[in-house]
């Protein structure tokens, strides 16, 4: 560490040109400069750590700038109009740090939650007929409540996390907004929400889907001891789709639902991945664990593999619901979007992998019109004969065998 004190009496361009770097992690590689007087650049966009004094600090080090080139800060990134914010931002002052808590102004949570939720609805749905309305909007309802009371647990249990987080440390509880008092009184409210939402569902469903419990409340500490969160995440951000068939029919049909359940778990993997790029330099300086940490250059190949899981499995749940055209037309468009979507990202630009990420919703509602389409042009409930292991498992034995033989 160095020491202004020492070097006090030292010209100030001297001071002005001496740089060190500090190599954090592979990942994260940072210049420690030392500067003459007090550091006023834009600490939000140039991600700017303070280390207790006004002159030392540290810098997220692009190899692409020269060393000693001048910093010119970026233009702030144009942001669309979002009905939701506005919203939230026009109610009594009091309400808006709980809506905020609830994540109330970004709806994105609240579709990704919904969308396995509908996908198994409609696959659950009579042919020629149109998913259950008041079973969507039960969902719905359900999607929007337990989102919020999952963020409510993430950032109670986060608190002193987000703090060190540029992307968090704003958030209701971490700034102060809302005192871990009000937000247990408010979780508890939203869980009461939940319950009731969840009651009107036949019981099967109400077993079923308190289950998942145990999995929204132990997520967010998951990234302390593995990388890979997201898939605990995706555990649970998938119930749904569980759920959404035993609504429907009083029980599960494990031959449809647990593929179903896979393919959402891969589309969460790639999703949240890409959103976990966002605050992998914070991650890695305070110790949090990621799948974006762990995949690191290699994510691109590493979501290649999530995605054709899940368009597989998405196939295969068609198949044995014997889906017609549109929906495996709807599959080959998602596929082209996720292609489009991991072949474009800068996982080291924080803009494009917020954009990314937002962009999945778009996922969801493909598989949910193809569903919805194809179950309509569906003219039976005639569906292939299911396979078999146990004769493909002495098929194969008995060619093997015979081969031996000759």
């Amino acid at each position: 560490m160095f020491s202004l004190a020492s070097m006090s009496r030292q010209p100030l361009a001297t001071l002005s040109c001496m740089v060190r770097r500090v190599e954090v992690t592979s990942l994260a590689i940072r210049e420690v400069r030392l500067l003459g007087r007090t550091d006023t650049s834009d600490k939000r966009n140039n991600r700017t750590f303070a280390l207790g004094r006004d002159s030392l600090v540290i810098n997220k080090y692009n190899p692409s700038r020269p060393l000693l080139a001048p910093f010119q800060l970026p233009h702030p990134p144009t942001r669309p109009f979002k009905v939701a914010s506005n919203l939230v931002s026009s109610l009594p002052s009091p309400l808006q740090p709980f809506l905020r808590l609830a994540r109330l102004d970004k709806p994105i949570g609240t579709w990704l939650l919904f969308w396995p939720c509908g996908w198994s609805l409609c696959l659950a749905t009579p042919a020629g007929q149109m998913p259950d309305l008041h079973m969507l909007a039960v969902f719905g309802m359900g999607a929007l409540v337990m989102r919020g009371a999952g963020c409510t647990i993430n950032d109670m249990w986060d608190k002193n996390i987000d703090k060190a987080v540029e992307r968090t440390r704003d958030r209701p509880i971490t700034s102060g907004k809302v005192t871990m008092f009000d937000a247990l009184v408010f979780l508890g409210a939203q869980l009461g929400v939940g319950l009731l939402v969840l009651l009107q569902l036949n019981w099967y469903s109400v077993l079923l889907g308190a289950a998942s419990m145990g999995l929204v409340v132990t997520y967010p500490v998951m990234k302390r001891f593995t990388y890979y969160p997201q898939f605990v995440l995706g555990l649970a951000f998938n119930w749904g789709a569980l759920l959404g068939w035993s609504a429907i029919t009083g029980s599960c049909n494990w031959s449809v639902v647990l593929p179903l359940y896979v393919a959402g778990i891969s589309w969460t993997m790639i999703y949240d991945t890409i959103y976990a790029h966002q605050d992998k330099y914070d991650d890695v300086i305070i110790g949090m664990k990621s799948t974006a940490i762990k995949f690191g250059d290699q994510t691109p190949v590493c979501l290649s593999c999530f995605a054709t899981t899940m368009i597989s499995c998405l196939g295969y749940c068609g198949w044995s619901t014997g889906q017609t055209w549109p929906y495996y037309g709807a599959l080959l468009g998602v596929g082209g979007h996720l292609a489009h979507q991991i072949r474009t990202l800068d996982i080291n630009d924080r803009d494009d992998c917020a954009q990314k990420f937002v962009s999945n919703r778009w996922v969801g509602l493909g598989v949910f019109l193809g569903l919805l389409t194809g179950t309509l042009m569906k003219e039976s409930e005639e569906v292939p004969e299911p396979i078999d292991i146990l004769d493909v498992v002495e098929g194969v034995a008995r060619v093997v065998i015979s081969d031996g033989l000759r």
